[in-house]
């Protein structure tokens, strides 16, 4: 454990994450954590993240300067700077941005990460979307035609109110049936096990906020 904050924590990747976006997550999740090269980019944003974590291979010797003594070198290749992060900061949320946009494989290995920790409510700010594991049961406010996506990463049921397709009865899976592009009726109830990713556009953030208990 390298930090252990109360409130929630922002983690910035170097992948794209507006300046907007980063300044919105810091009024919500105020303390700041850089996964490697997210160090490079916090200080272009004019921030100095509480910790950078990673294996460093990709955070500049400039940042490493500025940044003495909050640098963290975790030099073991099994898993990614993201996930690295996630182990290392225990905070009761976070609110993770820079961690899609540029490699579609950094991407994909960012939502495994998010699917593969149920303990842990991570929230990923994408360019269009926000993301986070399906809990067993969540209840969303949102207004009618709001697109609601569920993208399963492991065999998934649940059942669901408000949306224009109900799931109810339907097995998802990743290389079988997936829940691209619902809509909302109003507000929405799911409930489900196994193992899936709810994809609501960035406007919802509150709505996924709130529905997640935050």
């Amino acid at each position: 454990m390298i930090l252990q904050v109360r409130t929630g924590v922002t983690l910035l990747g170097g992948g794209a994450a507006s300046a907007a976006d980063v300044a919105h997550a810091l009024t919500i999740a105020p303390v700041l954590v850089a996964a490697d090269g997210g160090g490079d980019r916090a200080l272009e944003l004019g921030l100095e993240p509480e910790a950078v974590i990673g294996d460093l291979d990709s955070l500049s010797q400039v940042a490493r300067a500025r940044l003495a003594g909050r640098v963290h070198h975790i030099a073991e290749q099994d898993s990614t700077d993201f996930a690295k992060c996630l182990y290392s900061v225990e905070a009761p949320f976070y609110l993770a941005l820079g961690f899609d946009g540029r490699r579609l494989d950094h991407t994909l290995s960012a939502l495994s990460v998010v699917a593969a920790r149920p303990g842990q409510r991570i929230v990923m700010l994408a360019e269009e979307d926000v993301i986070f594991r399906m809990p067993p049961r969540l209840a969303l406010d949102l207004p009618a035609g709001a697109r609601v996506s569920l993208m399963p990463f492991g065999a998934f049921r649940g059942e669901s109110e408000g949306l224009r397709w109900p799931i109810s009865g339907i097995g998802f899976a990743p290389d079988g049936r997936i829940g691209t592009s619902n809509e909302a009726t109003g507000s929405v109830t799911l409930r489900g096990e196994g193992s899936a990713l709810v994809l609501l556009e960035k406007a919802h953030l509150r709505a996924a906020l709130s529905g997640l208990g935050l």
